[in-house]
This record gives C-alpha cells, structure tokens and sequence, in this order.
C-alpha cells in the first residue's frame, strides 16, 4: 500500500542513465499532523535527517554498484581471452564482486534499521503529542 509519503519519495528518486538522480522532495509529513510551528521544525529536522540518510545510503550504494560493474566486465574480458594469468585474476575479481554484494547487503540492512527506528520514534512522538493535546483539552 502506498501513502502520500511513500508516493512523494519515490516520485523523488528518478533513474537516468544508470545513475541515481535524488532530488529531496518538499515534505515528509503525514496529512494528520498538528500544525504547531516548534512541531514544524522538529518534523523538518527530521526530514533531513531522514533524506539526509536516505540520500547518502543510495549514493553508498550506487557506487558499490558501479565498482562491481567495472570488476564483472573486467572478469568477463579476462574469461574471454582464455589466457591461463587472466583466469587466475578472476579468482580475486569474483571475491571482490562478493564482497561488494556483502557491502551493499549491509547499507540496506543499516538503512532499513534506521529508517524503522525514525518512523517508529516519529510515530511515538504523534501519539504522545495529541495524547498531551486531548489532556489539555479535556481540562
């Protein structure tokens, strides 16, 4: 299920020519917030803080990506030329590939955690703020 948020950051990140293009899109807010202005500025902290992340993971990423690309062909040209030096270099190209697959495995997995935890605290914050706001106006 997609929600205006989700929509927002995924109509944000655009693939041109195998090459991440981010652009950070105007808000991260939910429909239902409160409009406080400390909670403004909170929230906007926040949202940078989350693009901020988001942004530096997929750049992390991408050039893990663009690394393996360049060792694959490079296997591939060695394979090719089916000399016995170049079939020996692979051996050490394909366990750098692994690696770099372990590499980009771990970011998503880093990003994953973080990006949770920042929904699950932003969450928390909402419920604790309109609880605060129902007490005051049951008073």
């Amino acid at each position: 299920m997609t929600t205006p948020e989700s929509e927002s950051l995924v109509e944000s990140i655009m693939f041109m020519d195998h090459h991440t293009t981010i652009t950070k899109p105007q808000t991260l807010s939910t429909k239902n917030r409160l409009n406080d202005s400390d909670d403004d500025e909170e929230e906007e902290e926040c949202d940078a803080e989350v693009w901020e992340m988001l942004s530096k993971s997929f750049i992390q990423v991408q050039s893990v990506l663009d690394q393996n690309c360049v060792l694959i062909n490079q296997v591939n040209e060695n394979h090719q030329s089916k000399i016995a030096d170049n079939l020996a270099k692979n051996v050490a190209l394909i366990r750098e590939i692994n690696t770099n697959i372990s590499k980009v495995l771990s970011i998503y997995s880093d990003l994953s955690l973080n990006f949770s935890t920042i929904v699950h605290q932003r969450r928390a914050a909402m419920i604790n703020c309109k609880r605060s706001v129902d007490d005051k106006a049951s008073t």
